[in-house]
């Protein structure tokens, strides 16, 4: 059995009373072994628990109570334990397959793992599924999931995920409705592929499902200076007809619906200049995963860190990609320095895929505040560092200055 290594052990904590220790890995509960981080959750609902445990090359059970509603108080080194499962499609705009080379082994995987939808959002094709994987989704009951779809028709999805025996996605969603699982969806619109009446009939076909398919998200196809394939970026023109289709989907469905359904990712507005959906627009969903009201987010909340930094500063240099900087200009007379992606190629406008090189080398010889605010995005890395492995540190070392990080 594979078993989770334990990182974590909450103070105070069930796991903590049981002695429980962070490099511990935890096997079963109440005699079911773990695949994951589902599993432990699941499993550890009851109230009396046998904690099966291995600590180095000692094996044991540990027997205790857990108060009602109590959490054990883990965190694991993964969250499958089993492994992540690997993707079998080769869509073209796979954005794991335009990655430059040497850069750090996890940026490479492909994963398509419907456990990591339900526990993150992350979404997924369910091209891979078996019925093992359904009995369990009915049985854990693991709602809500995420869905790529880019297309509800049979053929089209398949040249699009390139992926000859991918099945029905309108059936698995119809199945997924009948166990009262919770879907939303995305499509990325990739022009001349799934766009113009394909998208129409993508849209008509997923909202006939509501309201278990709760949504689908709109977003436009992203691709790097090392993408090698035939599809392409959108212009401004094919931005523009998919903006003015999904509105008038959205006027549509909510008629119909008493919801817009479907929802166009922050950068249609962006790059047409249009301004972004109040938060009503957005029906309650949190989408930001697929980038849709990031913006929105920003604008009603104001991370608290921005603020302190801006008003702790003389004279603060808010550093930010491309697509965002006109927006934060907006709302802030402090310096905003827009800076192109070199690493990815320059139709890469977004905070969250800059690097610190592109940073430094842009940042450099240039007058600058006496404090440099770099966008939390930028610092996904598992430890957070930049996709180019780069702490804040490092770039407030190469620039002379102090770096705040929000």
């Amino acid at each position: 059995m594979p078993g989770g290594l334990i990182s974590v052990v909450a103070c105070g904590s069930l796991a903590e009373r049981a002695d429980l220790r962070a490099g511990d890995e935890l096997v079963a509960i109440n005699g079911h072994a773990l695949r994951d981080v589902i599993d432990v959750q699941f499993y550890a609902a009851e109230e009396h628990l046998a904690l099966e445990v291995r600590r180095g090359e000692e094996a044991f059970t540990v027997e205790t109570e857990r108060r009602y509603g109590e959490p054990l108080g883990l965190d694991f080194t993964e969250l499958a334990f089993d492994g992540i499962r690997r993707c079998d499609n080769r869509c073209e705009f796979c954005f794991v397959a335009q990655m430059p080379p040497q850069l750090r082994t996890p940026l490479y995987v492909k994963d398509d793992d419907y456990r990591l939808s339900f526990l993150t959002g992350s979404y997924v094709t369910l091209t891979n599924l078996d019925e093992d994987d359904w009995a369990r989704i009915d049985e854990q009951h693991l709602s809500p999931l995420y869905v790529s779809v880019h297309a509800t028709d049979l053929d089209l999805r398949r040249r699009t995920l390139r992926n000859p025996g991918a099945p029905d996605v309108m059936s698995q969603l119809r199945r997924l409705a009948d166990l009262d699982v919770e879907v939303h969806t995305q499509i990325v619109v990739t022009p001349g592929l799934n766009d113009g009446p394909h998208l129409d009939r993508s849209i008509g076909d997923l909202a006939g499902l509501y309201p278990l398919t709760r949504s689908v998200s709109v977003v436009p196809v992203g691709l790097t200076r090392f993408h090698r394939g035939e599809c392409r970026a959108h212009t401004d023109a094919e931005m523009r007809l998919v903006f003015k289709q999904v509105m008038a989907w959205q006027a549509r469905l909510r008629e119909r619906l008493g919801a817009n359904f479907a929802y166009l990712s922050d950068e249609w507005y962006l790059r047409l200049g249009e301004p972004v959906p109040e938060t009503s627009a957005y029906d309650g969903l949190d989408l930001m995963e697929n980038g849709v009201g990031l913006v929105r987010q920003f604008l009603e909340t104001r991370d608290w860190r921005l603020e302190q930094a801006i008003s702790s500063s003389q004279s603060p240099t808010l550093v930010t990609g491309a697509l965002f900087a006109p927006i934060l200009r907006a709302v802030t007379d402090a310096d905003v320095v827009s800076i192109t992606n070199r690493f990815f190629g320059e139709t890469v406008t977004v905070a969250g895929l800059l690097t610190g090189q592109d940073v430094i080398a842009q940042l450099q010889g240039r007058e600058l505040g006496d404090v440099v605010v770099l966008p939390a995005a930028m610092f996904g890395g598992p430890q957070g560092q930049t996709l180019d492995e780069m702490w804040p540190q490092d770039i407030g070392a190469a620039l002379g200055r102090e770096v705040v990080v929000c």
